[in-house]
Formats: structure tokens, sequence, C-alpha cells
């Protein structure tokens, strides 16, 4: 079958579609029902079915696979390194699970996980599903106030930390930040479980905090049998990251979830049993939840927790890692891509990368200079995927699973089986259906397994906010520009928010950074639209240049700036152009990757750029006030 067909029958018949991909999971008992589309936009999927997470991504490969590697543990950061089979996975999580349940943890209780990225993070993961509590991963070294705030609105039982965790060379004490946002909050955890790395000094708060290897020791050989859910129950929520005010927990299911990452692992990331996945994300976002922890070990893959950086001892390791491992399949970000860039290409050619099929990137658009750059560097293909944390899985992307699909250098792909993606026009609702023409990127309902369920305790805020934003239609708004060219690739122009206007030109901040990335001496930009008295807005970019040499003075500064300017106006025409490119050495980020450019807009605007707690070089962003100042 074709991936036209395949697509098409996910959508027109759903349910004998959805109940074929349902077979790659275990069933305690069968789903009765396949899609429950009684209550949009509240879809329900394979209701009546009982499953288990922890069993389909661990104990039921112990029958075969048992002393296959299942969990590969490297930290660059203290030098650690740890093959657990799914053997010994399986006895640690049941350690855990045991652990937790002493704790009082049981099936709908929170576990509100604050961790680094170590075997442990993991374990109290899958114990959480085991045991049937809802688990909220909290990315590590976030901030007191914003992680009181998710302690409130998860309300946990028990929060699962540690001492500290590691960024080059780093260490980031966790508990004290632990211990102000549990002061801050107004829910107070029963219980803090600490894993103690001996990174960081630790203070035990007496009856509330326990020593994680403690407990562990009591619980050697404590069997914790799965819980079956229901398909319907809650497996956990996760904070959107980039929300401001009250958090806004995405919640997810336990059976759709288990269907969607099986199916996604072997039609779209060509995941085989057997083989090594290696996805450099990180636990605290969802992608680490879909494909480091859930969907590698769901396919019975090995699947490796890396805690590091790309370029630390050097811009080799992650090619090291995928040689000497086997890696068949990788998933990364283009902003890890964009900062090797910068690196010696040789360290593409060192290693022998023959396991590796293909590199799939997501988190930001993938600007066409830099795919192929890593694209003429490994020489496997390079797959771009669009999703959200919404979504749990990609939306855009190609399925080689299916059938054999041409990348295309810029266009996260095609719709994905069971997403339903419509163009439309943002202030009539009319469905945009030509080539070219530029529209919001929406789904129409049913929107497929794995999907967010609601909002964590507001139901009527999961419909306001994603439901209600199209005049006249209920349809899922991912909140992106995007267009589609005649072979039904889509491109996705930036978020509708990101929208410049100028002087009555609509512009995409996305559409001039791909733009100014085609100079050969650009190696990262970001585009923000700044208010200006005569024109509404203009466009300003602060870019990151592959060779400084070009910056030696003030002329040499005018002349690139020029040459950038020239390239948008070649490629988007004057309209487009920047009022000014200002050139710096880094540009603001969170932690993850993801570029600050709401902030690098209010501090243009000389406004406060609010809640700073996820950057990752505070620097950057007074390099930027610097530029404007001056």
């Amino acid at each position: 079958m074709g991936y036209a067909d395949f697509y098409r029958r996910s959508i027109e018949d759903r349910d004998a579609f959805w109940a074929e991909q349902a077979k790659l999971v275990d069933w305690e008992t069968p789903p009765a029902t396949i899609c429950d589309a009684s209550r949009p936009p509240f879809y329900r999927w394979f209701a009546g079915g009982r499953t288990n997470l922890c069993h389909n991504a661990v104990d039921r490969h112990l029958a075969q696979r048992a002393d296959q590697a299942a969990l590969i543990y490297v930290s660059t950061e203290t030098g650690q390194e740890k093959v657990y089979t799914f053997r010994e996975l399986h006895a640690e999580v049941q350690r855990m699970a045991a652990v937790l349940a002493t704790l009082g943890v049981g099936r709908g209780d929170r576990v509100l996980v604050y961790m680094p990225m170590i075997p442990e993070a993991v374990f109290a993961m899958l114990a959480c599903a085991r045991l049937g509590a809802i688990h909220s991963v909290v990315f590590g070294g976030f901030a007191s106030v914003s992680l009181a705030s998710r302690i409130e609105d998860a309300t946990p039982k028990v929060v699962v930390s540690a001492d500290a965790g590691s960024r080059g060379g780093k260490v980031v004490p966790y508990k004290p930040l632990l211990d102000e946002s549990i002061r801050l909050s107004q829910h107070k955890p029963g219980a803090v479980l600490l894993v103690d790395r001996k990174l960081a000094p630790m203070e035990k708060v007496a009856g509330r905090d326990h020593d994680w290897a403690t407990l562990a020791d009591r619980h050697q050989r404590t069997q914790v049998p799965c819980a079956w859910l229901d398909a319907t129950d809650i497996s956990y929520t996760l904070y959107t990251s980039g929300t401001t005010g009250r958090p806004k927990g995405v919640q997810r299911d336990v059976g759709g979830y288990a269907v969607a990452l099986a199916a996604s692992m072997k039609h779209i990331f060509l995941g085989k049993p057997g083989e090594t996945y290696f996805s450099t994300s990180d636990i605290g976002w969802v992608v680490g939840h879909s494909y480091i922890v859930y969907g590698p070990l769901i396919a019975g893959m090995a699947t490796i927790l890396y805690e590091g950086l790309p370029i630390r001892p050097d811009a080799g390791i992650w090619w090291n890692l995928v040689e000497k491992y086997k890696v068949a399949s990788m998933f990364s970000a283009p902003t890890a891509v964009r900062v090797l860039k910068k690196q010696d290409p040789a360290f593409l050619k060192k290693h022998d990368l023959s396991s590796l099929k293909a590199l799939f990137l997501a988190g930001e658009p993938l600007d066409e200079p830099t795919a192929r750059w890593i694209s003429d560097g490994l020489g496997v293909p390079i797959i771009d995927n669009y999703w959200q944390t919404e979504s749990g899985w990609p939306i855009l992307t190609v399925a080689n699973g299916i059938e054999k699909k041409a990348s295309k250098f810029g266009s996260p792909g095609v719709p994905m089986y069971g997403f339903d993606v419509r163009l439309v026009h943002e202030s009539t609702g009319e469905e945009l259906t030509g080539a070219g023409q530029k529209g919001v990127v929406v789904l129409e309902g049913p929107t497929p397994p794995g999907f967010m369920q609601t909002v964590w305790r507001d139901d009527e805020r999961f419909v306001q906010t994603y439901w209600s934003s199209i005049p006249g239609r209920q349809v899922y708004s991912t909140f992106d520009w995007g267009i589609r060219d005649e072979d039904g690739y889509f491109y996705i122009l930036g978020r509708t928010d990101d929208v410049i206007n100028v002087a009555g030109h609509r512009l995409g901040t996305r559409e001039i950074e791909e733009s100014i990335s085609g100079h050969p001496n650009i190696a990262e930009v970001a585009v923000v639209g700044v208010a200006d008295p005569l024109k509404g807005q203009v466009a300003m970019a602060f870019a990151v240049v592959k060779d400084a040499s070009a910056l030696v003075d003030d002329k040499a500064r005018l002349k690139l700036e020029g040459e950038v300017m020239k390239v948008v106006d070649d490629t988007l025409g004057a309209v487009a152009r920047p009022a000014r490119v200002r050139f710096v050495t880094v540009l603001p980020k969170t932690r993850s990757g993801k570029l600050l450019r709401r902030a690098i807009q209010a501090v243009c605007e000389g406004r406060d750029p609010g809640d700073l707690t996820t950057i990752e070089d505070p620097a950057a962003l007074q390099q930027i006030k610097d530029l404007v100042a001056s």
C-alpha cells in the first residue's frame, strides 16, 4: 500500500485503521470502542480497553529479549556510562515502584519528577506508569517560581528529585531550588524522594525527605505487578514551555498514547526490536517522553539517555555514540545541528556511522542551509518533523516505514496518518486549498490517538485555547502559519503571534530568518518585530556569524549587514528587509534550545522581558540590550 492510500484510510476508515494499529501493543482487555467521538473535542480512544504503558515498554519484552540492552546511560558530565538490559530495567522499575508505593503513591496520584538526565528519572516515570500514578516531569533546573506553580497545579503526593544536575561541567544544585519552590507553593507534597549524586551538599527536611538509595535497598526483590488501566485513564501531564501566568498542563491518556508511539516507531522512525535509538532531547520535554522513554522501549529497542552537551568533550561525541552503540535512528533539534555547524566538519567523518538509517530533526523549523550541511556531512536522510507538546507525536513528516518518500529541505513533510491537517484563513475560517496560499495550520477532529485529552483540570481552557480561535469552525489551531506546495508538502512559517505587520504587509519572522540563513557567513539568526511609529512594526535581526573575522571593525560590520540585507531583498523583496541586522556571539535560548524571540522583542522595545528562568545564557540577552542602547 502506498502512503496516500494508507493516509486516506486513516481519515476515512478511522476505526478499522486504528484497530489494526492497536495490535502493535498488548491489551489485558481489548478495546470495545475504537474512537468515541460523541463529545467533541474530547475524543476518547480505545474505550473499554485495559493496558499499561510500563508493561508494553518493559515487561512484554522479557520473554524474548530479557538480556538485550534497554537503557544506555551516558553522562559526559560525570564520566559515567552504564547499560541496563530489559531484565535489569524491569528490576529497577519495580524497586522504584515499591519505594513510591511505600510513600503512599497509588493509582491516580500525581508524582512530580524534577530530575537531571539520570537513569533514576526513567525508573520514576516507568514506575508511575506501572502503578497507575500520573507523572508530571518538570525540566531539571527550572527556577523555583516556575517549579512552584507546577507543584501547585499538579498537587503531587511525592516529588522525585536529586541533589544536582550538571551542564557543561558546571554543577546546578536542584535541592535548594526545590526547597524554595515547596515553600512558595500552597500545595505541600507529602514526601520528597532524593537521588544523591554527590555533586552538591543536601540538607534533608526531617519527616519529608527520603534517600532513594536507602529505601531502594529495602526493596531489592520486591515484585510490583503492573496495574491494568483503562485506555482513557491519564498517563501523565506535561506543562507546555513558554506558558505565562497559570501553567497549562497537557494531559495524555494511556492506551491511545501506547498505540500512537508503537505505530510511529514502526511507520515513521524506522525502529526495529534489537536496534538502538538515540534522542538527544531531555525527559523534561515531550520528545523525551515519547522518544527517549516510551517509544523506543515499546518498540523493543535500546534507548540512549544522554547527559551532556553536543560539543563536550568534543564535537564528535554524538557520532562516537552512534558508532559505539550502532544507533539506527537518531532524533535531535535544528538548534543542536547549528551548534555543530560552527565546529570543525571533520568530526562528522571520524566515526563509522554505517548503522545510522536517518537523522530526524524537530523542535524548530529546519532551515535549508542547515539541512544541507548535515545531510552532506552524514550522508543519511535528514527527516524533518513538525509537532507539539499537545500532539505527542509528529503531525507532519514523511513515513518512510510505509513508502519511501523524498524529504524536501525546508519542509517538515506531509500530514501523518490520523492527522486531518487543513490550512484556513485566520479571520474568515475559509479553507485554503490552493498551492502557496498562506493560512493557519489547523486539525479537524477527531484528533488521533496520543493527542492531548484536555488541559489538566481545565476542560474549558482546552476548548477556549485550542478549539475556538478560528471563526465559525471547531478546529484545533496549532497557532502556526503554513503554506502547502503542489505536492502536498507543508512549510511552517512561524507562530501566528510572530507575524510582523510592516506598513500593512504581513510578514512571518520565520520567512525572513530563512532568507538571512541563506547568507554563507550566517550560522544562526533570530528576527523579531519591533514597534515603529511610522510603519507600525519593523523587522529587527540578530545574527551569529560563522567567521568572526568578518566583524573586525565597524566598516566590516556594515559591509556584512549590507550583504545580508541584499540577500533578503533578493529572496523576499525590499518590504521584508530588516531595519537592522545586528551581530551577536550567541542568541538567547531556553535550556531546551528554543529561541527567546519574545524576550528579544521586549528588550528592543524597552519592555520587561518577563520570566527568564529557563534562559541558558543570561549574558546573551544583555548583549542585545547593549546593542540596542548603543
